[in-house]
């Protein structure tokens, strides 16, 4: 091992050092002085979103289990792209006179859980996969704990790391099953033995599930709407957005890399839970009152219209699904920077609160607006070019009754996602929200997603980038 290894793995050190130097800065500065790690940790990852684009050396380490190319380096600044806006968003909240101590805790549990992340997308070997994935869930259910003023926030991290447990176990297995019946961990070894006789089956479906859980796929999405609601907001958001998209990311790369053998046995089980996703994710979002319930069930519905990009299991279903996720973290975040804003001002964070919200806080109310626009796929927003290139993935497969349904589903999204915007703009309060100033961070967050909402569909060059690196997969 040399230098030049090393650096093949400039994500995950770069971020691994920065987890040190805020660690060294919370021993170092004293108690009633923990704010100013905030700036410290922003310019820090900051930086290292940065150094994310530059030109990478493709190549692997350690016996083929850790692999880089293009296309996982892409994957991994779309994930830094999403973090650097939610870190933004945090910064009221790390403020406030509860959180003062805890500052470090924050930026360390983040960080750690996206370097977990990051192994996953680059993983040659189902063990690095595995690794990877309890790297990224431990601190990500201790997130979901954090705010331990509120028991709600306690009971959301037990719920988590159960279900978690749970899932991990169940993926475990099906990775031992591949094991035993293929003699190898790794990807490119796997792929070559592996068959659709009964066992390898029956280990793909157990692989499957517990990445399903990480995506909230139904029926294993039972855990979603209850850690959501109960976790801090900004937390919310990055199980929402980030833990979301690393999972698809990863599990997108599998079933194209590993499991395309038995494509005739994983893509009718996509064609059915793509359905039940979408719409079982809608119909539970119409019902919804508190945002985060609601925003959580339409992450739900989301991931459905992602499987319609991976079913298409081609280059074009890849190009798709990276493109929807990273158009998708500019459209939830910008919905979940305005939650977070409103509710750490006004405590509120029911859909009736919102009533006004035009007359006192307008720009607030203009931003939710365009980004549930885009999570809705209206044109000439972002979301419509992204569910757009979904269902032309489908579509180029013949799965047309599926874009069918897709096209309905979509069409029920519209309705209660304009069920928020009517309560902004048209529903009547005798007591709205006052009008507050947004801090200066979050205001910034949410110019980036408007930023991203607007124009990324208009760049025709990020799809053309995404479609150049897909097809190598």
């Amino acid at each position: 091992m040399n230098l030049d290894n090393f650096l093949l793995m400039r994500h995950e050190l770069v971020l691994t050092i920065i987890t040190l130097i805020v660690l060294i800065a919370d021993l170092s500065i004293k108690e009633d002085k923990k704010q100013r790690i905030i700036p410290i940790a922003i310019f820090l990852f900051g930086v290292n979103a940065i150094i994310g684009f530059f030109p990478v050396v493709t190549g692997n380490l350690f016996g083929n289990m850790y692999k880089i190319s293009d296309l996982q380096c892409t994957m991994k600044n779309v994930l830094n792209i999403g973090v650097f806006i939610i870190l933004l968003q945090s910064v009221e909240w790390l403020k406030s006179t509860d959180n003062k101590l805890k500052i470090s805790e924050f930026y360390l549990l983040i960080f750690s859980t996206l370097i977990g992340m990051q192994f996953m997308i680059s993983a040659g070997s189902f063990l690095m996969l595995y690794l990877g994935l309890e790297l990224a869930t431990i601190p990500m259910a201790a997130l979901a704990a954090y705010d331990k003023s509120r028991s709600t926030s306690a009971e959301a991290g037990v719920k988590l790391i159960l279900s978690a447990a749970m899932s991990s176990a169940v993926l475990l297995l099906g990775i031992t099953f591949i094991y035993g019946t293929t003699g190898s961990t790794y990807f490119d070894v796997v792929s070559l033995k592996f068959s659709n006789n009964p066992l390898q089956t029956l280990a793909f479906i157990l692989f499957f599930s517990g990445m399903a859980f990480k995506i909230s796929l139904v029926p294993f999405h039972l855990w979603t709407a209850d850690v959501y609601e109960g976790s801090p907001v900004n937390v919310t958001s990055y199980l929402s957005v980030i833990s979301k998209g690393a999972s698809a990311f990863i599990l997108i790369i599998v079933l194209f890399s590993v499991f395309n053998s038995i494509s005739m046995i994983w893509k009718p089980l996509m064609y059915i839970i793509s359905v039940l996703t979408m719409t079982i994710g809608n119909l539970f979002a119409i019902r919804q009152q508190n945002m985060k319930r609601f925003l959580a069930f339409s992450s739900i519905a989301q991931a459905g219209f992602i499987l319609l990009g991976i079913i298409g299991a081609n280059g074009v279903g890849m190009t798709s699904v990276i493109y929807f996720i990273f158009i998708y973290i500019f459209s939830n975040l910008g919905a979940f920077g305005v939650v977070s804003v409103i509710y750490y001002k006004t405590k509120k964070e029911n859909m009736d609160d919102y009533d006004g919200l035009y007359l006192t806080n307008p720009k607030l109310s203009l931003v939710m607006m365009l980004a549930l626009f885009s999570l809705a796929g209206i044109p000439p927003v972002a979301g419509f070019f992204g569910k757009f290139f979904l269902f032309t993935a489908a579509a180029t497969s013949g799965y047309y009754w599926l874009v069918f349904i897709a096209v309905l589903n979509a069409t029920i999204s519209l309705y209660y996602y304009l069920l928020v915007v009517k309560a902004m703009f048209i529903n009547k309060s005798d007591n709205p929200i006052a009008y507050f100033k947004t801090d200066a961070p979050a205001k910034a967050a949410l110019i980036m997603c408007v930023v991203g909402i607007f124009f990324i569909g208009f760049l025709s060059v990020i799809y053309s980038y995404m479609a150049s690196i897909s097809y190598g997969i």
